[in-house]
């Protein structure tokens, strides 16, 4: 299967085709050192830039523009649901990077399913976009290989699984997001402390639910699996996973929710159950949205960069879009812990 270097960068002679990667073979030179050479990049010593670039004269080699040149000045930012604080966190970081490179951002969703349908991927070819931005999206192969078979490249942001060797990923540091949480609320003193985590098979929730999981084993506590339930990030599936673990016989007096809208709904199942926070419940979430500085009282939670992991994302994208190779094709940005009002010292 050719590289994503050499889908990209494709090109033909009178006597037949030669790829990049004939190109690179021959000069004894890496793919992305052609593409930059190609590219008229700076980083290249000059001596393998003259034998790179007598190779391509004397094969007569043109780069393939055509599919390039029809393009249009749009970079695709595709949600699995757009209606959530959450949304529009990555829309805000995504949008300041492609006005500062004067291109247009167009959003679509796939309304809720995580692997979009085919009318969204003939919608993308139709609008030729320079590249594709998915977000808490899971495409499939054929997808992928349908949009680089027409040089429009793709970039997942806080994917769901683990993306394919050729796609890059723009993520945070969720295990030690979980980590740093449940350590926060095990220096407090709690030791009954509950888990409401997403999806179990989106890898974002099974790292945060995992780093919760290793707080309490180094911290010499058993891991009750009774008090780990498992849910969506949206605030009913907080308040509904949470409820039930309010009436066991032992209660935990503390919970890590997997998002700052699963733990507002931990906030409306305590008020339901005569619980004040953090008298009776601390309570520690996951994203720092806007809301949690809002919240009654305000709310302890991890933050996640959103911003800046779809920032980070455009800007990748746009690279690839212009033919040139990232020096990473998997980021990882920081997350922190941010203490506000609702954990306490359990009474």
């Amino acid at each position: 299967m050719p590289t994503k270097a050499e889908s990209s960068s494709s090109g033909s002679t009178a006597s037949g085709k030669v790829t990049i990667a004939d190109i690179a073979a021959e000069a004894g030179v890496s793919v992305p050192t052609v593409s930059k050479v190609m590219n008229g990049r700076a980083d290249v010593a000059a001596t393998t830039r003259e034998r790179v670039e007598e190779i391509i004269r004397r094969h007569g080699y043109q780069r393939r523009a055509d599919e390039r040149s029809r393009r249009s000045n749009l970079v695709e930012l595709m949600f699995h649901e757009l209606e959530s604080a959450w949304a529009l966190e990555i829309i805000r970081g995504a949008e300041q990077v492609a006005s500062d490179s004067g291109l247009a951002l167009v959003l679509s969703e796939s309304q809720g399913r995580p692997t979009p349908g085919h009318g969204w991927l003939e919608g993308v070819i139709a609008r030729r976009p320079l590249a594709v931005i998915s977000v808490f999206s899971d495409l499939t192969g054929q997808q992928l290989a349908k949009l680089r078979a027409r040089d429009i490249p793709v970039v997942v942001v806080d994917p769901i699984g683990e993306p394919d060797l050729d796609t890059p990923s723009i993520g945070a540091t969720n295990w030690n997001g979980g980590l740093t949480a449940t350590r926060h609320l095990i220096e407090l003193g709690h030791r009954r402390i509950a888990m409401i985590g997403g999806p179990e098979r989106v890898l974002c929730s099974r790292a945060r639910v995992d780093g919760y999981r290793a707080a309490l084993e180094t911290a010499g506590l058993r891991v009750d699996t009774g008090l780990i339930r498992y849910g969506d990030f949206h605030v009913e599936s907080g308040r509904a996973q949470f409820a039930p673990l309010l009436e066991l016989p032992d209660p935990p007096t503390a919970v890590f929710a997997g998002s700052d809208l699963q733990a507002l709904g931990v906030y409306e199942a305590a008020r339901a159950a005569g619980l004040k926070i953090p008298d009776d419940l601390s309570v520690v979430g996951f994203d720092d949205l806007p809301v949690a500085q809002w919240v009654g009282p305000p709310l302890t939670t991890v933050r996640q960069p959103l911003q800046d992991m779809a920032a980070a994302g455009t800007r990748l994208a746009i690279t690839l879009a212009r033919g040139d190779e990232p020096e990473h094709r998997r980021i990882e940005l920081a997350t922190s812990l941010v203490v506000r009002q609702s954990t306490a010292r359990p009474r």
